[in-house]
């Protein structure tokens, strides 16, 4: 690292070049961290269909404020703030006239979107920001009223993918975690300390549909039996390349990756207990919206698209909705070109009667 002499004859260290095009390193990417800083070097990602570190692009934008029909005055609330790109979204439709609420249970990236949001002129008096799980809508509804239009969006945030801090993907070396709260419950490698095989098995199949479940569950157990935890993002990753060495070398690349997916995310699914999280903000879902109150739900997994279309079904039966969406809502083709994350979303909406 060079430096050089300020005014006081003291040697000013300068920062570390970026390093290439495409740093391999989390804290490298210094440019894509701060985005305010190089907006020219985030555009050029984003175009190449990429989403820079740290960032989160936001999915079926849209659709959703369409379906939503936010005026000025109303009462609303952004059940998943995330990076806040929906939020941001929905306030500038408020026109800083009604409020906006949002909750989010990871007390990391919380205080982050607070911060920007605040720089964009979004305080207190318009946008109400809580560090709640969203299956506590009822304890917002408290304090709000009745909402005349919720989103929820089922997704991981980027920025929580993309650091390995987190644990959320094998692609990069990490602590096991995967939780979205890592302040609370246990992680992902405390979970499979105590799993039995067979309830792995029904993990891995319940919740991601994976095809190889009792394989990988076998050599996980295996794993475990033998005295060697898993603690590392990556040591999971080997286990699972392992035993799926079996598959044609042609396809096998490929079948890991998809395999590797998959078994993340049902682990991470069953480590925050989305599933059950999902079924109580459904059921509590009607008793906080108001007359025509509006709510539109984006999940990325077919288990919370069931769910959400059961939900909606039951209550359109029961006259609490007057009306849900015939088929889910899919991004359109130009959006999943552009940004690959969007490609398994599926958008619903309900209007309570």
């Amino acid at each position: 690292m060079s430096s050089t002499m300020d005014d006081q004859g003291q040697k000013r260290q300068r920062r570390v070049r970026y390093k290439g095009t495409h740093p391999k390193t989390f804290k490298d990417k210094y440019k894509e961290l701060q985005p305010e800083k190089y907006s020219e070097d985030v555009v050029k990602i984003i175009q190449k269909g990429n989403t820079p570190a740290g960032m989160h692009r936001s999915i079926c934008v849209n659709e959703i404020l369409e379906l939503l029909d936010i005026k000025p005055g109303e009462t609303g609330l952004d059940a998943t703030l995330g990076y806040g790109g929906h939020t941001l979204e929905m306030l500038k439709r408020l026109e800083m006239s009604g409020c906006l609420y949002a909750m989010d249970v990871d007390p990391i990236e919380l205080p982050r979107t607070k911060e920007r949001l605040e720089r964009l002129g979004y305080g207190p008096e318009i946008l109400t920001i809580k560090q709640l799980n969203f299956s506590c809508i009822d304890q917002v509804a408290l304090e709000s009223g009745p909402l005349d239009f919720v989103l929820a969006d089922l997704g991981v945030s980027s920025m929580q993918i993309d650091n390995p801090e987190r644990g959320f993907s094998f692609k990069s070396e990490g602590p096991l975690d995967l939780r979205l709260n890592p302040e609370s419950g246990i992680s992902a490698a405390e979970r499979l300390k105590t799993i039995s095989k067979d309830e792995l098995v029904g993990m891995l199949f319940e919740n991601s549909d994976e095809p190889h479940a009792e394989v990988i569950a076998k050599a996980i157990i295996s794993e475990i039996k033998k005295g060697h935890e898993i603690t590392t993002t990556t040591h999971l990753m080997q286990i699972i390349k392992t035993a799926l060495r079996f598959i044609p070398e042609s396809t096998r690349d490929e079948e890991v990756k998809k395999s590797c997916q998959r078994c993340f995310q049902a682990i991470r699914i069953d480590v925050n207990s989305e599933f059950e999280v999902l079924y109580d903000f459904l059921e509590k879902l009607p008793n906080v919206l108001a007359s025509g109150g509006r709510v539109a739900i984006l999940t990325f997994h077919s288990g919370e698209d069931r769910l959400v279309k059961k939900s909606f079904k039951k209550y359109l039966r029961e006259g609490i909705y007057k009306e849900i969406a015939p088929d889910p809502i899919r991004p359109s083709a130009e959006e999943c070109h552009t940004n690959s994350r969007a490609r398994s979303a599926k958008l619903r909406w309900a209007i309570k009667a």
